[in-house]
């Protein structure tokens, strides 16, 4: 899970998004002391934490991938302001080293393939439009949850009605630098173990 930290563009506030609004009209927010949530019809899409710095020892600026440490800080802070919500996050990797269990053709779009692709602790299925994607090969995959680079949030979605959790990742998507300029996902070498972070 990622948090958000960005002083000088935004200001002296920690950013903790959980969920998209489905309708923006109906966001409201509540705050008590530094904390801000960010409700929509009484679920909560995030919090902001104003004064950030007085409160958490924040080294990093821009995407933050949440810790205990952080958590235990960002905790404190709601237990001293008697704000009772729980923060019960799931803190496991958002991008992981995959494997490609399978590959089938989508049945209604010839320019997608739908994907068995096992993460570790559990086998996930995606919907892939990369050319290069294959069955036996080690990939990067952002999990449901994670935040992209570009700034894009996984979410479980279905294309052309085939259910997706998450995404197969070319180099580009993931920012890295040189990235090929044709299209396809980035294979991994076998020195990589399944399962195992993927460092964004």
């Amino acid at each position: 899970m990622d948090v958000f930290y960005n002083p000088t563009g935004i200001g002296d506030v920690l950013i903790i998004p959980l969920r998209d609004a489905k309708d923006r009209y109906n966001v409201s927010f509540e705050t008590v002391g530094p904390v801000t949530k960010i409700l929509e019809k009484n679920q909560i899409l995030g919090y902001n934490i104003q004064r950030a710095s007085q409160y958490l020892e924040l080294t990093q600026t821009g995407k933050i991938q949440l810790t205990t440490e952080l958590l235990d800080s960002i905790k404190h802070v709601f237990e001293t302001n008697n704000i009772q919500d729980s923060l019960d996050f799931d803190l496991s990797p958002k991008f992981v080293v995959g494997y490609v269990l399978e590959k089938d053709q989508h049945e209604n779009a010839d320019k997608l393939s739908v994907c068995k692709v096992d993460v570790g602790e559990e086998v996930l299925q995606i919907v892939c439009g990369a050319p290069n994607v294959d069955k036996g090969q080690k990939v990067v995959v952002a999990k449901v949850g994670a935040t992209m680079p570009s700034g894009l949030r996984i979410k479980p979605t279905e294309l052309r009605g085939v259910p997706s959790n998450g995404m197969i990742c070319s180099q580009k998507e993931l920012g890295m630098p040189n990235a090929p300029k044709e299209k396809g996902i980035y294979v991994l070498d076998d020195s990589y173990s399944v399962g195992q972070a993927f460092p964004v």
